[in-house]
C-alpha cells in the first residue's frame, strides 16, 4: 500500500550571494535584479509586470470618470484642501463620500499635478495594481524562492476580478496594495527579526483601515499568527512585539476619524453613510458590521441580505456560484490543496523557517476572507473577491514549487501536483462551460492542455524535460480561463459602480451581458431626475455600449456611478441665476449630485448621500443655508420625495413645497414637464 509521509524539504532556493558577486546599488538591483539571481529572473518579472500595466490601462480613456461618485469627490479635492481632508463630495463640504478619504488623497494629489481628467482619476490605480503584483513577488520569492514568486506574480495579474477592478477608481486596488505591503513586512520581520518590519506591517494596514475601513482587518489574524509561530525571539518578546504593533494599528487606523469626530458637527461635513454624523458609526455600521450581518448597517445598510444579489446568496458557496466563480475561484481549488499539502511537508522544519511564516500568512489571509466574503449577509459587491487574489497567487505559486520538489522524492507526492492540474482543469472546464456560446473552444483548450500536463507528469518521472514541460503545460491550462475573463475586462470601459470581467452567466448584476437592472436597497436602475441619456458628465460621449446610467444596452447591471448628464439648459439656468450663493443646487442623492459636480466642478448638495438615504438635511439646517444666502435652489423628484427609491426626508420636501417656488421649465428652454420626464421639480428658495 502507498503511505504518504512528511518529508523534510530543502528551501526553495538560497538567498545569500556567494562571495564573489559584486555589489549593486538599489537602483540597480531594482532594474536588473540581485547579482546572485538568475539571469532570466528579471526579465521574466518585468515582462509580467509589462502584462499586468498592459490589462489595466488598455483603453482607459474609454472609462469616462469611471465610479462618477468617487471621481466628483476627487475633483472636489483638487479643488479644495478641506474638502480633500474630509474627502467631501462637494467643495462646500456638506457631505463626505462613505468610505475614508485615503483613496481619494493619491488620486486628488495625482490630480493636482496633472490636471483632473480620466488619466489622473485611473493612472494611479494602474500603477497600485502593478506595485502590488511587485510586492506579491518579492514576498513569495522571499520565503519559497523565484519561480512561485513568478507564478503568483502571474496570477495576481490575470485574475480577471482584479483586472477589472484596476481599471477603476474604486478604493479596493489601494487596499490590496497596502495589504500585500503589510504581508511583506511581516515577512521580512520573521526572516530577520527586526520589530521595525512588524510595526511597518501594522502602519500598512492602518493606512488600509482608512481606504475601506474594517476590511483591511481581515489579515490581521494571519499576519499576528505568522509572526507569533515563525518570529526569532522568545515568546515573552514575540507577544509584547505584538502588543506594540496593535498599539501601532490603532494609531494609523484611528487617527483621521478621530480627528473628524472630535471637530464639531457644525464645522465639518456630514459623515456620509452613517446615522449619526459621526466615523464611529460608519465604522461599525455601513461599512464594518452591517455588511456582514445586513443589519445596523447604517443608512441604506439594509436588512437581512439587503443589497446581496450584487454577489448571490450568502453561504459556504458563494466564491464559485454564478456571479462569482468567474472572477476569483479559478485556481481557489488548487490554492486549498496546495496550503494543505504545503503545511504537511514544512511542518518538521525550524519553528523559524520562512515557508512556515508564508503558509501561515496566506492560507489565514484566504481563510479568514473565504469564511467572511461566503457567509456575509449584508451588500457584497463581487469586487470585494480581489482582496483574495494575493493569498489565492501566493499559494498557487507555493503550492506548485513546494509538491513539485516532494514529487522529486516521494512516488506518492508525485501524484499530489498532477492531482490537483486535474480538479483546476476540471473547474476551469465547469466554469467556462456556464457560457458555452462565449469562446466554445476555450474550455476544450483546457481540457487538452490538462491531458497533456498529466501525461508529462508521468514521463517527467523518468525524464526532466517532461517534468519541465509538464510545468509549462500545466500553467498553461490553469491560467487559460482567467486569462480570457481578464482580456475581456481590459477590453471593456470600467463598469464603475461594480466592475466584472468575462462574460455574463444570466444572473447577478451583471458586468458585460449582465442579466439584471437597477441596483439594491432602492436605488434607482434608470437615469436620475434631470438627467439625460447620451453623454458622460462634462459633456464627454458616453462610452460605446453603455447607457446614461451606465447599464449595457442588454441590461447590464447598475452601471458607472449614473453616467447621465443634467440637461445643459437647467445647468445654464442655475448657473446665471445662481448669484453669490455658496452651492449651485441642492440635490437628493450622490448620483445626482456627481454627475452636476463633474459637469460644472461647482458645489452641489446631496442631501441624502449615496443612497438618498442619509438624514444630512433637515430644516433647519435648509432654513439657515437660505437665510445665509448659501443656497437659492433645491431639485426634488415629481413624487415629492428628496431621494430615489422613496429615500429622503419628507419634512424637507414637505418645507420646500410650501416655502418654495416652482420654477416654470420653460424658463430655463424645456418643453417638457420636468427635465428629464420624470416629474423632477426645481423650487427656487431665494
Amino acid at each position: 500500500m502507498t503511505t504518504f509521509r512528511t518529508i523534510a524539504t530543502p528551501p526553495a532556493e538560497a538567498e545569500a550571494p556567494p562571495a564573489e558577486a559584486p555589489r549593486r546599488s538599489r537602483g540597480a538591483r531594482l532594474f536588473l535584479g540581485r547579482p546572485e539571481d538568475p539571469a532570466w529572473v528579471r526579465p521574466a518579472l518585468w515582462g509580467i509586470l509589462l502584462v499586468a500595466g498592459v490589462l489595466y490601462a488598455w483603453g482607459m480613456s474609454a472609462s469616462g470618470y469611471a465610479n462618477s461618485y468617487y471621481s466628483a469627490a476627487v475633483k472636489s479635492g483638487t479643488q479644495s484642501w478641506s474638502a480633500f481632508f474630509y474627502g467631501s463630495l462637494d467643495t462646500g463640504n456638506f457631505i463626505t463620500v462613505d468610505k475614508p478619504p485615503m483613496a481619494l488623497w493619491a488620486q486628488a494629489l495625482f490630480g493636482r499635478v496633472f490636471g483632473f481628467s480620466t488619466f489622473s482619476l485611473l493612472f494611479p490605480e494602474v500603477l497600485m495594481g502593478v506595485a502590488a503584483v511587485a510586492v506579491l513577488y518579492t514576498t513569495v520569492r522571499r520565503a519559497f524562492g523565484y519561480k512561485a514568486g513568478l507564478v503568483a506574480a502571474a496570477v495576481l495579474t490575470l485574475t480577471p476580478i482584479t483586472v477589472a477592478i484596476n481599471r477603476d477608481n474604486n478604493p479596493d486596488t489601494l487596499l490590496v496594495l497596502f495589504l500585500v505591503l503589510a504581508a511583506w513586512a511581516v515577512q521580512r520581520s520573521v526572516e530577520s527579526g527586526r520589530v521595525r518590519w512588524l510595526l511597518a506591517s501594522a502602519f500598512f494596514v492602518g493606512c488600509g483601515f482608512n481606504t475601506k475601513m474594517l476590511q483591511a482587518y481581515l489579515v490581521v489574524p494571519a499576519l499576528a499568527l505568522a509572526y507569533l509561530v515563525a518570529a526569532k525571539s522568545g515568546l515573552p518578546r514575540r507577544i509584547a512585539h505584538l502588543v506594540g504593533a496593535g498599539a501601532v494599528l490603532v494609531a494609523s487606523s484611528f487617527w483621521w476619524m478621530l480627528v473628524v469626530d472630535l471637530i464639531p458637527a457644525s464645522k465639518r461635513p456630514y459623515v456620509g453613510g452613517s446615522t449619526d454624523n459621526t466615523v464611529w458609526d460608519l465604522v461599525i455600521g455601513y461599512n464594518g458590521l452591517g455588511r456582514i450581518f445586513g443589519q445596523g448597517g447604517g443608512a441604506g445598510g439594509g436588512g437581512r441580505g439587503g443589497g446581496a444579489n450584487f454577489g448571490g446568496e450568502s453561504g459556504v458557496g458563494r466564491l464559485f456560484n454564478d456571479i462569482l466563480g468567474g472572477q476569483i475561484s479559478w485556481l481557489l481549488p488548487f490554492a486549498a490543496i496546495a496550503l494543505v499539502a504545503g503545511l504537511i511537508l514544512v511542518w518538521r522544519r525550524p519553528r523559524v523557517d520562512g515557508a512556515r511564516a508564508g503558509l501561515l500568512i496566506w492560507g489565514g489571509w484566504l481563510a479568514v476572507h473565504y469564511l467572511v466574503f461566503s457567509l456575509a449577509e449584508g451588500t457584497f459587491h463581487p469586487y470585494y473577491s480581489t482582496a483574495m487574489a494575493p493569498a489565492i497567487a501566493a499559494l498557487t505559486g507555493a503550492g506548485v514549487v513546494l509538491l513539485n520538489e516532494a514529487g522529486k522524492r516521494s512516488a506518492a507526492w508525485a501524484w499530489v501536483l498532477p492531482a490537483g492540474v486535474v480538479v483546476t482543469g476540471a473547474w476551469s472546464f465547469v466554469l467556462l462551460n456556464r457560457t458555452p456560446d462565449w469562446n466554445p473552444w476555450l474550455r476544450w483548450v483546457v481540457v487538452a492542455s490538462t491531458v497533456v500536463a498529466v501525461l508529462l507528469f508521468v514521463a517527467g518521472r523518468m525524464r526532466r524535460p517532461a517534468a519541465v514541460a509538464a510545468l509549462v503545460v500545466a500553467l498553461v491550462a490553469g491560467l487559460a480561463g482567467p486569462s480570457a475573463y481578464a482580456v475581456s475586462a481590459a477590453s471593456e470601459p470600467a463598469n464603475g459602480t461594480n466592475p466584472l470581467a468575462g462574460p455574463s452567466s444570466g444572473s447577478g448584476f451583471g458586468g458585460p451581458g449582465g442579466a439584471m437592472r437597477g441596483g439594491p436597497a432602492g436605488m434607482p436602475g434608470g437615469v436620475p431626475p434631470g438627467m439625460r441619456p447620451g453623454q458622460a458628465p462634462g459633456g464627454g460621449q458616453q462610452p460605446s455600449g453603455q447607457t446614461s446610467n451606465g447599464q449595457r444596452p442588454d441590461g447590464g447591471g447598475f452601471g458607472g456611478g449614473m453616467r447621465g448628464q443634467v440637461d445643459t439648459k437647467l445647468v445654464s439656468y442655475l448657473e446665471q441665476h445662481r448669484g453669490s450663493a455658496q452651492w449651485l443646487v441642492a440635490v437628493g442623492s450622490a448620483q445626482q449630485a456627481s454627475s452636476l459636480i463633474l459637469q460644472t466642478g461647482e458645489p452641489v448638495i446631496s442631501m441624502g448621500g449615496f443612497s438618498g438615504r442619509d438624514p444630512a438635511m433637515t430644516v433647519a439646517k435648509l432654513q439657515e443655508y437660505v437665510k445665509e444666502g448659501r443656497l437659492r435652489y433645491i431639485l426634488i423628484n415629481g413624487e415629492g420625495r428628496v431621494g430615489p427609491g422613496g429615500g429622503g426626508s419628507t419634512e424637507v420636501t414637505s418645507w420646500v413645497k410650501k416655502n418654495g417656488t416652482l420654477v416654470d421649465p420653460a424658463t430655463y428652454g424645456s418643453s417638457a414637464s420636468s427635465t428629464s420626464g420624470d416629474g423632477a421639480q426645481l423650487y427656487y428658495l431665494g
